[in-house]
């Protein structure tokens, strides 16, 4: 990823530096390495399949659709499992060192 695409996931609100990517990757897709377009609400169709972005045939007169968004925090943390941190930094703070943290350790002394 370059400088820009590693802190794409913060807002003006949210100055956390953190990939868009949640943790463990978006599911039966992976990371996201290109440029992206975020869209609110749903987008239906296959995983990976290309889509067309267009412009409404209608004239949307809804408030709903004039609304100005003023996005504030982009989610992160993992979508499989119960997902309770944003970045690995946070995870790490919070569990502490884990088993696999003290064999990393002991693995780098030893070579």
């Amino acid at each position: 990823l370059t400088e820009e695409g590693k802190r794409n996931g913060g807002t003006e609100y949210d100055i956390t530096e953190k990939s868009i990517n949640p943790m463990g990757g978006f599911p039966h897709y992976g990371l996201v390495n290109q440029d992206f377009v975020m869209i609110r609400g749903c987008c239906v169709g296959s995983k990976k399949r290309p889509i067309t972005l267009r412009k409404s045939l209608i004239v949307q007169t809804k408030r709903f659709a004039h609304e100005k968004i003023n996005l504030k925090w982009i989610d992160t943390s993992s979508k499989l499992g119960h997902g309770r941190f944003q970045t690995h930094a946070e995870k790490r703070a919070f569990m502490g060192k884990l088993k696999k943290d003290l064999i990393a350790e002991s693995e780098a002394v030893k070579a």
